[in-house]
């Protein structure tokens, strides 16, 4: 991998188990093509959907801006954020995203009981602004398309 070629990058992450693989990865390529749309095309960033198992294995990746998708039932990485960032959204307990509302920490979960549940805690987190919110911190722009 070339010097640099992780600046600038914003990862999502799905669990490699089958269910994440069969019902969650499609939810991280949309996500991923909705922080496209959003930071325009002549942004810096990229945005690529990868699986759990690579990112806990690869210290470099750690760093970077995440977005995980999936509970921690199918995506381990969801399981380590449940420890560290606090809700800013529960559903009756069926579904939670979670991220730093300071965006001193450049992660968030999303997930539900179920992947309905996943489904619209997504929906909720674009909906509701922490898609934008999230990205303001991470390119350090004011305001996103």
């Amino acid at each position: 991998m070339k010097s640099g070629a992780l600046d600038h990058l914003i990862l999502v992450v799905v669990g490699a188990s089958l269910r994440g693989e069969m019902m969650d990865r499609p939810l991280g390529y949309r996500i991923a093509d909705e922080i496209r749309q959003r930071l325009g095309k002549t942004s810096l960033w990229q945005t690529l959907v990868i699986s759990d198992v690579l990112y806990l294995n690869d210290q470099r990746l750690t760093c970077l801006p995440t977005v995980s998708i999936g509970g921690p039932g199918v995506n381990n990485l969801a399981g380590v954020l449940y420890r560290e960032l606090s809700p800013v959204l529960t559903v009756d307990g069926v579904l939670v995203v979670q991220m730093d509302p300071d965006q001193q920490d450049h992660r968030c979960s999303l997930w539900g009981m179920n992947h309905e549940q996943t489904v619209e805690a997504l929906e909720l987190f674009l909906k509701l602004g922490h898609l934008d919110h999230f990205l303001a911190g991470v390119t350090g722009q004011t305001q996103v398309k």
